[in-house]
């Protein structure tokens, strides 16, 4: 201390909560990706960034066959999809026989896939592509028109790694009502065990509130129960899915269910939010519609390179609802590279203009931010100072990123600013403290 120099405390303040908010940015960047899935009963080194792909199951249901599942392939190869990072072909539900082999195995159903799996693997590897498959942690599958893997998780855990999968998703019907905390982790051995990693996907439908335990068992968990196309669906999935948003991070993912992109149900401005908000909810991109035969409408959706960079962000925080008054919503969270993603929604019936303030943003309150239009690829014109105002149809949105533009060190030592420590990071609920336990344990 300096004699009789007098110390100005609100600026001592001011400069250790923008430091919060700078050490906030960086803990994740100093932390090896090996480092940050240690951490994982899963130890499997997949999952850095949410996975994209397709499942067949919300347009196809049971009916599937091999014919199916190659021409799918071969459209993401066609289309650019499998560049823009879709390379997951996950099979569901009806792949298999009714019942296991003499030896107890899983047997493909010959109708539908005489060709076998490990046949149908090599193929879609051949196009550079990932072959996921469906089993349940219990009796039988949901469809009950196969075998479950509930007492046979070894057994079938093998089989998969010799046919070449790369992606498991485990539901939960017709178990012996044990608790998902019993059977699941009994499987993530089993395939530890392998011999080949496997993206182990938990589909609980969040009924024992997964996000809570499953990223010491898996690479993902469902929070919701399955969703379907409409916009109401879509957007409960969404609120249910937020509530867990802390507990998503590299490794291990909130699932709000597969996307409906392209299967009529909705408008296309609707399939714009639902896109929007699983990119920033950092949910896996898992496609649902028929690849074969999507219109150029859906292919703009899905193929939105800006938004899915949002979504595989290394940053791996996903986005909060920080405002919501009506059917107006605001969402935010930070990204890479000291940015922010801001979502707004528009969900009730007439158009409407919505404020977004930098505190529903987490960003210092006299900031002057540029902002991208992420729908629209173009750089906004204005620079923004305190707020920005969007005007949005009925059940639409404007998802744009945002970047402080003002010298940070002038910021910084601007006099009266009013940092508080609740921005960055911990505006969305996560301290930096957690952040870093999250990482290294």
């Amino acid at each position: 201390m300096v004699i009789g120099r007098k110390v100005d405390t609100s600026l001592l303040k001011l400069m250790w909560s923008w430091c919060l908010l700078l050490s906030s940015f960086m803990v994740m960047g100093a932390v090896s990706d090996k480092e940050q899935l240690r951490r994982n009963l899963l130890a499997n080194g997949l999952g850095s960034t949410p996975p994209m792909g397709w499942n067949s199951w919300n347009h196809f249901s049971c009916n599937i066959d091999e014919k199916m599942i190659k021409e799918t392939a071969d459209a993401l190869v066609s289309t650019g999809l499998s560049k823009l990072g879709y390379t997951y072909v996950n099979i569901d539900d009806c792949w298999a026989e009714i019942a296991r082999d003499s030896k107890g195995r899983l047997m493909p159903k010959n109708s539908t896939f005489p060709s076998g799996i490990k046949a149908l693997a090599d193929y879609v590897h051949s196009k550079g592509l990932k072959l996921g498959i469906y089993t349940d942690a219990g009796y039988f599958t949901c469809s009950k028109t196969m075998p479950g893997s509930l007492g046979h998780e070894e057994q079938d855990a093998k089989t998969f790694a010799s046919w070449g999968i790369d992606y498991l998703k485990y539901d939960n019907c017709f178990n012996d009502g044990s608790r998902p905390t019993v059977r699941y982790p009994v499987m993530t051995r089993a395939l530890m065990k392998a011999g080949r990693p496997i993206f182990f996907s938990l589909c609980e439908w969040g009924d024992l509130h997964p996000a809570l335990w499953g990223f010491k068992v898996g690479n993902s968990w469902r929070t919701t129960n399955d969703i379907s196309d409409t916009w109401d669906s879509m957007m409960s999935r969404a609120d249910t899915n937020e509530v867990y948003a802390e507990f998503a991070r590299p490794g291990g993912w909130n699932d709000p269910d597969m996307l409906e992109v392209g299967n009529g149900g909705m408008t296309k401005d609707e399939y714009i939010v639902h896109f929007s908000l699983w990119a920033i909810s950092k949910a896996p991109l898992l496609l649902g519609c028929d690849l074969r035969n999507m219109t150029k409408e859906t292919m703009e959706i899905i193929a939105n390179k800006e938004v899915i960079a949002v979504n595989q962000d290394s940053v791996g925080v996903q986005a909060k609802k920080t405002r919501s008054e009506g059917d107006q919503q605001i969402w935010a969270g930070p990204l890479s590279d000291y940015r922010f993603v801001l979502l707004l929604v528009n969900g009730g019936p007439i158009k409407y203009t919505t404020t977004a303030y930098w505190d529903d943003i987490g960003i210092p309150p006299k900031s002057i931010v540029e902002a991208r239009d992420l729908w629209e690829h173009k750089t906004l014109t204005t620079r923004f100072t305190g707020n920005i105002t969007a005007t949005m149809d009925a059940h639409s949105c404007k998802l744009m990123v945002v970047v402080i533009t003002i010298d940070w060190w002038s910021l910084l030592l601007a006099n009266g600013l009013g940092l508080t420590p609740h921005m960055g990071w911990n505006h969305f609920n996560c301290s930096i403290s957690e952040k870093v336990m999250i990482s290294v344990t």
